[in-house]
């Protein structure tokens, strides 16, 4: 008896998690419901050869500068999710990214998770002090919000909408795991075996290891670049889905 009551707690337990959304990779049906919306974005699919490449939780003293030197050597944009506490440490850094044409997001002030349990203001608090950051140093302002390790539930897409920002993650098949450190071929293997129009590949360029990505970098870059691809900010990928949307409307 006492095992079988402990059998029904733990799949009441698991059932409640699942229920309230306690885990940062959603129901399938929940990506179609949001993406139907236009309120998250993991990929946007295409025929031209574009992709976006992301780096989030920096800046970092170190690993930034030589992923900005990589990306200028290669003429790629990209796109920076930032975290407000580290940009308050480092703002040259951001400076540097925006005047040499990335794209600055918000990537929360203190890198919170945000679980069911997190309240609504805390969302709002972390979101606009991050904000407040970017545009304080960048002089610039930026739709895009990717909430730490990719949990997002209806809280957290309220709370972006609520400043004007669009949810962005990553496409699946392009979290490339760096911050795990899992070797440079690995990383660069992630990318290039998996690469398709419209991605949104997830790196980092301020994690334990992250000279693992700058390494992988040099391999990524220069493939992609054979290959044709482009690399682009997440608002250029965003606009030539709209420019490409207007003109079939029309034709």
């Amino acid at each position: 008896m006492f095992l079988h009551s402990r059998v029904v707690l733990v799949i009441s337990v698991v059932a409640l998690l699942l229920l309230t959304g306690f885990t940062n990779q959603q129901r399938p049906n929940d990506r179609s419901y949001y993406e139907s919306r236009g309120e998250v974005v993991w990929e946007v699919p295409m025929n031209e050869k574009l992709i976006a490449l992301t780096f989030d939780d920096g800046p970092d003293p170190k690993t930034t500068p030589q992923i900005l030197e990589l990306l200028s050597q290669y003429d790629a944009h990209a796109t920076f999710f930032v975290i407000g506490n580290r940009m308050a440490k480092y703002p040259d850094i951001v400076k540097q990214e925006a005047f040499e044409g990335h794209e600055v997001a918000n990537h929360t002030y203190n890198h919170v998770y945000f679980t069911p349990r997190v309240t609504m203001a805390t969302i709002q608090e972390e979101i606009v002090k991050s904000q407040q950051q970017i545009e304080q140093i960048t002089n610039q302002s930026c739709h895009w919000f990717r909430p730490p390790g990719g949990y997002y539930n209806e809280k957290v897409i309220q709370a972006a909408r609520s400043h004007g920002y669009t949810v962005v993650l990553w496409s699946w098949h392009q979290d490339t795991n760096d911050w795990r450190t899992p070797g440079v071929k690995a990383i660069a293997d992630k990318v290039l075996r998996n690469a398709r129009n419209g991605d949104i590949v997830l790196l980092h360029d301020h994690v334990k290891g992250s000279n693992q990505t700058v390494e992988a970098l040099k391999l990524i870059l220069p493939e992609l670049k054979n290959r044709g691809y482009r690399l682009v900010t997440v608002t250029e990928l965003m606009e030539h889905k709209r420019s490409k949307a207007s003109k079939d409307v029309k034709e």
